[in-house]
């Protein structure tokens, strides 16, 4: 497995990018957009200029990473040569669907097609294809380039080799792989999203301010980041969409996403993303000031 094709420029997508050329790969990044392509090749150098200032990198593997990554605009151009397509568009089953079609037409007879999908059904996923046995769940961390975990989650009909390989690879980046199963959120955001939408649910009745609930979870818990905080981080849309799918999939009341979320979400307050969540972010993300209808 040496070539790669990841589909979606954004956040995740040029994170996914930006690891598997560090290690070696050749990367062929793919977006409908040549403004996100642009966009996605600045923020992976920026990030590689972090890393050559910190000693982790230097300026001859800079050089190399950035050369192992060609980008376009054609998916079924892009993914003819793949020996592995990574699907990392927004979290939209309609979306992911369509693309899913569209790698399993063109892409090559073995190559395994792979989502960081966080939340949606991998065996879902897997019946837009003719492929389902090589169909597979690989659900990184923001940001990719600095966490480790990568969650492995096999559909219903996914081979052993097929999963096998993707451990494999996955140790080749440098991560630490955890086989998960195919359910609604699988482990990260099934354990994680209630603990944001409690905290949602505690600022909504008054508990305590923004601050306050953040503050006590980085202080008290040892969190790097408090649960608000972290919400904006990951998009308030995003979260609202993940407990809905396991709101659904689970069919459980402690799922249901918190009045506010929703009405934040609706209101286009959806955190770094917009500029606005649960702290202001139109100065930047160095700083953390609560939103002005919080404060």
């Amino acid at each position: 497995m040496n070539n790669i094709s990841v589909i979606g420029s954004g956040t995740m997508g040029n994170g996914i990018a930006h690891v598997f050329a560090q290690n070696g790969f050749s990367v062929n990044l793919l977006d409908i957009n040549q403004d996100a392509l642009d966009k996605a090749l600045k923020t992976i150098e920026k990030n590689l200029d972090r890393m050559v200032a910190k000693e982790k990198i230097t300026e001859e593997d800079k050089s190399t990473t950035l050369s192992n990554i060609s980008t376009g605009t054609n998916v079924a151009e892009g993914v003819k040569n793949a020996d592995l397509v990574v699907e990392a568009a927004t979290e939209n089953l309609d979306l992911k669907g369509k693309i899913f079609q569209e790698m399993d037409a063109n892409a090559p007879e073995g190559a395994i097609l792979a989502t960081n999908t966080s939340s949606i059904s991998i065996t879902k996923l897997a019946s837009f294809t003719k492929r389902p046995e090589r169909v597979i769940g690989m659900h990184f961390m923001n940001p990719v380039p600095v966490m480790k975990l990568v969650e492995i989650i096999r559909g219903f009909s996914t081979d052993d080799e097929v999963n096998n390989s993707i451990v494999e690879t996955s140790k080749k980046l440098g991560k630490v792989p955890v086989e998960v199963n195919d359910y609604p959120g699988f482990v990260a955001n099934r354990i994680l999203m209630p603990m944001i939408n409690e905290a949602i649910e505690t600022l909504f009745e008054g508990e305590a301010g923004v601050m306050e609930i953040d503050t006590v979870m980085k202080l008290g818990m040892a969190h790097p980041m408090g649960p608000l905080q972290l919400a904006d981080f990951i998009g308030l849309d995003v979260c609202l969409f993940i407990l809905r799918v396991m709101h659904e999939g689970h069919g459980k009341p402690k799922y249901a996403p918190c009045p506010l979320l929703v009405n934040m979400v609706e209101a286009g307050h959806l955190g770094v993303k917009s500029g606005s969540g649960f702290y202001d972010w139109s100065h930047g993300t160095k700083e953390l000031v609560v939103s002005k209808q919080f404060s």
